[in-house]
């Protein structure tokens, strides 16, 4: 029986090298060797607001945990502009190799798609949602020695001067205007609408008594409640919120099922694989159920959210088309 020729031993590796390569090249891509483990490099959580405000402050919070429980190098990228468009945009257009997201809320991705006619991204089509993080309640507030106690005396009020009122926000299209908008509609009654640039100039004049009433998210506001400058005469979210509990809501105040909130959640460009998807909803719920990060939530005013991505999902798909009615009804309209 012939005897086959023995290879060398550097013959052999050679061949045993060509072999695999072959093998590889013949089959569907990540069969033979398996891929980086995800994540391999830093995540950039896109924040479309400047530095220092809500947004801002629960972005960096949820990074610095991820960041902490899992050993990943989260990075916030703050890109404003455009009441939030740009930074959201941004996120939509990145690679959805889930190494950006983007930390998103009611006002960009509810209410700007009715808002802005020429709006580059949608919601719905160009992102996937990963998981809710937060909501955070609008306010009623009035100076600390205004007349009115609860908002039934403001409608009273109204009722007997119609546009005689004046209703404070901050920037038109925005959650506390669009509400502001919907308790007017409930109560019946007609306030004259003062919009302001920013919170800093309506905070003055509303501790000054130039205006009337003023809606805002809790947070801009709590600062000046526990001074004692201002008072909150109700709240727009189904359940009194935590750090007010002494105030009823709207619903409790006799507009039953009134329930209006700014919510938060973070996004990954529509195409991520639903594995890194499902990583990150692991990771951000993890961070969320840590006592400091729910603390820190709470201290500024906001509930803890959390869930599945499918019920961040169902939460879009119901709140587009509300929202969008809200702003058609309102009139506003941005370019």
């Amino acid at each position: 029986m012939p005897v086959l020729p023995s290879l060398s031993r550097s013959a052999g590796a050679h061949l045993c090298a060509a072999f695999l390569g072959l093998a590889a090249a013949a089959m569907p891509a990540g069969t033979v060797f398996a891929q980086a483990a995800y994540p391999s490099k830093p995540i950039r959580l896109i924040v479309p607001f400047p530095p220092g405000g809500g947004t801002d402050m629960i972005a960096r919070t949820v990074a610095q945990k991820l960041t902490d429980q899992n050993k990943w190098n989260v990075i916030v990228d703050n890109r404003p502009g455009a009441g939030g468009n740009l930074g959201v945009d941004a996120a939509a257009k990145s690679a959805p190799d889930g190494y950006t997201l983007v930390m998103g809320q009611t006002s960009n991705l509810a209410i700007n798609p009715t808002l802005y006619p020429k709006l580059p991204y949608d919601p719905l089509k160009d992102l996937v949602p990963v998981a809710l993080v937060s909501s955070s309640p609008i306010v009623i507030a009035a100076p600390v020695n205004s007349p009115y106690k609860t908002f039934a005396d403001a409608v009273a009020a109204a009722k007997g001067k119609p546009d005689a009122l004046t209703l404070g926000y901050s920037g038109n299209g925005t959650v506390a205007h669009l509400s502001g908008e919907l308790a007017e509609n409930a109560a019946g009654i007609q306030l004259r609408h003062i919009p302001y640039k920013g919170a800093a100039q309506a905070m003055t004049d509303l501790v000054g008594g130039q205006i009337d009433l003023y809606m805002s998210s809790v947070p801009t506001l709590l600062g000046q409640v526990r001074n004692g400058k201002l008072k909150v005469i109700a709240i727009t979210s189904a359940k009194r919120a935590s750090q007010l509990p002494d105030v009823p809501t709207l619903a409790e105040s006799g507009y039953k099922g009134f329930d209006a909130v700014t919510w938060f959640g973070i996004l990954a460009p529509a195409g991520t694989p639903a594995s890194i998807v499902a990583q990150l909803n692991k990771a951000i719920n993890q961070a969320l159920q840590q006592p400091d990060v729910a603390d820190k939530l709470r201290s500024e005013g906001g509930d803890v959210m959390g869930g599945t991505s499918e019920q961040f999902g169902h939460l879009l798909r119901t709140e587009v088309p509300r929202w969008g009615k809200i702003v058609k009804d309102s009139g506003a309209s941005l370019d």
